[in-house]
């Protein structure tokens, strides 16, 4: 009769563990699901041209606005623009409200989806908060390139 007990004990705590097992590996999956589309690889023109990431892969893309590539379309909302790393250059297009301080010449972090067709369709864009602040994986990339110039002697980080 005590073996009995003991017996019936030991599989209500088995079968306790093996459902406690399949929650925590039910709730695992589920953050890792919801955190593949909130993270986004950071990438430079360079390594986006060298990648074979599939299409609609979503990425941060960085580097300089190349001078005299900004287009306004006829919409008034729609941008066209190419960025660079010294290297290899990327077009964009992107749907939207541009920061006020995005120019030319500077630097930015683009957001999107990849296209290995045509260009780069963006639906974020950001740029620098002041008129000497670089983002920082913009600096080591075109760091990484040899292309990256210090303003006024210092590196803008």
């Amino acid at each position: 009769m005590a073996n009995t007990r003991a017996g019936k004990r030991k599989t209500k705590r088995f079968y306790l563990l093996l459902t406690s097992m399949t929650i925590l590996l039910l709730a695992v999956g589920l953050v890792l699901t919801a955190l593949q589309d909130s993270i986004s690889l950071f990438l430079d023109p360079s390594d986006l041209a060298e990648s074979n990431l599939s299409d609609g892969q979503r990425v941060r893309l960085g580097g300089l606005v190349v001078e005299e590539s900004f287009f306004k379309d006829e919409d008034g909302l729609t941008y066209r623009f190419d960025i660079t790393d010294g290297n290899e250059t990327v077009k964009v297009i992107y749907k939207g409200s541009l920061p006020d301080l995005f120019r030319e010449g500077q630097g930015v972090v683009v957001e999107g989806e990849i296209n290995n067709s045509g260009p780069f369709f963006a639906t974020e864009v950001l740029a620098k908060h002041d008129e000497n602040y670089m983002p920082k994986e913009v600096i080591e990339s075109l760091k990484k390139r040899g292309v990256f110039q210090y303003s006024d002697g210092e590196e803008n980080i």
